[in-house]
């Protein structure tokens, strides 16, 4: 699934184009300003704009020469369309309840990468770190279960492959040294978006 542009990747062509600036904000715009940020030509918007009136997704009001339009977040299909647009939200927060029924639990399940920052398209990866607590091994049966079980769940609900990389909490601290392991972790660290578990620098300080 394409996250950055989820709206365009489900409806191609000028319709998503022009749906995806007008769910991106509540306020009203000109015709000729939905087409310029769209990145389509001022006929190609009116001629969308008026299917979308017809459908009762857009809201069309004369003031003065212009015609402002915007979505009708009342709109059951509109609602829809918003919610196509906050889809990498959504998403995360589906991956983290799946996230909390993984038992061992994780000292720390993170999402780094293009996903963590909202860039992520179809060819991306779903780049993973998961960390092992204290007191579980690496081939404990019942964790390699429940973090498969999770992978796979994972690859269904995004769509994209899932890269996963497994540590164990007491690595953290030499991994997260300044220097020792390159620019990898310290993304990690400093961008990755955290669904079960703790922080892992509290956990290197603490291992």
């Amino acid at each position: 699934m394409d996250y950055a542009r989820p709206i365009e990747a489900v409806i191609p062509g000028v319709q998503g184009r022009v749906l995806a600036v007008l769910a991106r904000t509540e306020a009203e715009m000109t015709i000729r300003t939905a087409a310029r940020l769209a990145g389509v030509s001022a006929q190609q918007a009116t001629v969308v704009v008026n299917r979308l009136v017809d459908l009762g997704l857009v809201t069309r009001r004369e003031a003065g020469s212009a015609a402002l339009v915007a979505l009708d977040r009342e709109n059951d299909a509109a609602r829809a369309v918003v919610a196509l647009a906050n889809l990498h939200r959504s998403t995360m927060e589906r991956l983290a309840e799946l996230a909390r029924a993984i038992a061992p639990a994780p000292a720390s399940l993170v999402i780094f990468g293009s996903f963590a920052r909202g860039e992520a398209d179809a060819e991306s990866d779903l780049d993973v770190l998961a960390v092992r607590a204290a007191g579980v091994a690496a081939d404990d049966e019942a964790w390699l279960d429940a973090l498969g079980g999770w992978e796979r769940a994972a690859r269904h609900v995004t769509g994209n492959p899932v890269e996963l990389l497994v540590v164990g909490v007491e690595e953290l601290p030499l991994l997260l040294r300044d220097g020792g392991h390159g620019a990898l972790w310290h993304s990690i660290e400093a961008e990755g978006v955290i669904l079960a578990g703790s922080p892992l620098a509290v956990l290197a300080a603490a291992a």
